[in-house]
């Protein structure tokens, strides 16, 4: 399957931005997909995943301020950011696997390109 992420964008502090990954061919009941982030200098890390059940995970560090959704019908899944913070400053990755390891990249095998959120203070 192809991913390929868009939405990213320069956002002042406290505002909002929706980020959106098209795959290829269906992900839902099948995939396993997430959000991964990575700043300069720093690791990729967690942001957001659904299992093919449907359940979602969020890093404690934008729960309660992003929101993961899927649209079955277009093959896209979205990430509603609000109340952004400059710490949220990073390359935003969407992926699909099928491990149970879901806040890990090594549990996705298919990646999209990346897309920049830059936040302002």
């Amino acid at each position: 399957v192809q991913l390929q992420a868009s939405g990213g964008g320069l956002v002042q502090a406290g505002g909002s931005l929706r980020l959106s990954c098209a795959a290829s061919r269906r992900t839902s009941s099948i995939w396993n997909v997430g959000w991964f982030r990575q700043a300069p200098g720093k690791e990729r890390e967690f942001v957001a995943a659904t299992r093919m059940s449907g359940s979602m995970y969020y890093a404690d560090s934008v729960k309660g301020r992003f929101t993961m959704s899927r649209d079955n019908a277009k093959n896209t899944m979205y990430l509603q950011m609000n109340s952004l913070k400059p710490e949220d400053t990073a390359v935003y990755y969407c992926a699909a696997g099928r491990s149970v390891a879901l806040s890990e990249p090594t549990g996705y095998g298919y990646w999209g390109q990346g897309t920049l959120v830059t936040v302002s203070s």
